[in-house]
């Protein structure tokens, strides 16, 4: 027995619409969806929406002295379940945003412009234009251009409703002014940024732990106050423009570290707070962290109990409440919490850096040293969340 469509073949012959690629439907998504990336640019952006290429003016590098170009790419991994399962796509490109130019303003540049690529099974022209104004809408919130993107039809590869995302960015920073490693010195003392919830990292497995449970995602949840759908979609929070007048606010200036100054970010992802903090450290410092200065939210709560899951485990997979960390001169310490929170985003003091001791206790998973390929310096969890 044939299909309709095999039938049409027959008589038409094949088409790419019959083999499941809508080119209009694509033209549809672009319709729909260029307004809200048009609001992203500024006068540095050339040419409109839909060319080969995205064109941004950089004749304001001509005034720097030694200018760093910073790229990073990355994507949202399986939260876009969540999203597909909700029917719910605007707000997947804040998750897709923070973990592109987050990266990038680690290092104390500024992110200049921005690209996203999008995998679909099928064309919905109403659905990518939702995935990319809510790119946008985050391209407003950190100050980047969305200067171009790609929307690919996989069918047969995806499913009709399945899609994913990836994203690009790049961005400027002078040489004198690079954060990182080489800044921080022993007496630093290290700030906390509140998380807006789960972030983008670890639906692996927050996802087979509400399997487990048999929950649904419309379950009413107390402890949340909403749906565990709702809590589970929660945007990521975007620090780019918070990290960035911060360190506009409190700047270094040459080689090394400086007094009065913010030396360093570390972006929890993947892989937890110590592993990711314990990146931008030195070799021969430890950072000392103290889990009782702030509370787990509840999200991260009801994770661990219902799953059972170890402590260990959630720390080197969830960011339990912290989603960016500052490492700055003690003298600025007081001055940096007070310009975070007066910026709206929460924040606290919740550790020092200090040189390693031969009395540390080097093992086990309060002590991590070293991640993802950086051999540098250590961190140490100490006492209980608050």
């Amino acid at each position: 027995m044939t299909s309709a469509s095999s039938a049409a073949e027959n008589t038409t012959g094949i088409t790419y619409a019959s083999a499941g690629v809508d080119v209009e439907a694509g033209d549809r998504a672009v319709e729909l969806m260029k307004d809200a990336v048009k609001a992203t640019h500024n006068s540095s952006v050339l040419g409109g929406v839909g060319g080969f290429a995205g064109l941004y003016d950089v004749s304001k590098l001509l005034t720097y002295k030694r200018p760093l170009l910073a790229t990073s790419t990355d994507g949202v991994g399986t939260k876009v379940a969540i999203a597909q399962a909700m029917d719910i796509h605007d707000t997947i490109g804040f998750d897709l945003v923070g973990m592109v130019v987050d990266d990038i303003v680690v290092v104390g540049a500024e992110p200049l412009f921005m690209t996203d690529y999008i995998a679909c099974g099928k064309v919905v022209p109403e659905r990518i234009a939702d995935i990319v104004r809510g790119i946008a809408a985050a391209c407003s919130v950190a100050g980047t251009a969305l200067v171009g993107g790609e929307t690919a039809e996989h069918p047969g590869l995806l499913g009709e409703h399945e899609y994913d995302v990836a994203g690009a960015a790049t961005g400027v920073v002078e040489a004198d002014a690079l954060l990182g490693p080489d800044r921080v010195r022993a007496g630093d003392v290290v700030i906390g940024m509140a998380s807006s919830g789960l972030h983008s990292n670890g639906y692996s497995l927050v996802r087979r732990v509400i399997n487990h449970a048999g929950w649904a995602l419309d379950r009413q949840v107390s402890e949340l106050g909403r749906t565990l759908g709702e809590e589970l979609l929660e945007p990521t929070r975007v620090y780019a423009a918070d990290c960035l007048d911060l360190a506009r606010a409190f700047p270094v200036s040459g080689l090394g570290a400086a007094p009065g100054a913010v030396h360093g970010f570390s972006h929890v992802t993947g892989g937890g707070l110590a592993a990711n903090l314990a990146r931008v450290l030195p070799q021969g410092l430890v950072a000392t962290v103290d889990r009782a200065t702030w509370e787990l939210p509840a999200i991260f709560k009801l994770v661990s109990e219902l799953g059972n899951v170890p402590l260990a485990d959630l720390e080197r997979t969830l960011n339990l409440g912290v989603g960016m960390v500052a490492i700055v001169s003690h003298e600025i310490a007081d001055a940096a919490v007070a310009r975070l929170n007066e910026r709206g985003l929460p924040s606290w003091v919740m550790g020092t850096v200090a040189s390693d001791s031969d009395s540390i206790i080097k093992s086990g998973p309060d002590y991590v040293q070293g991640a993802k390929g950086v051999d540098g310096g250590a961190v140490r969890l100490v006492n209980a969340y608050a």
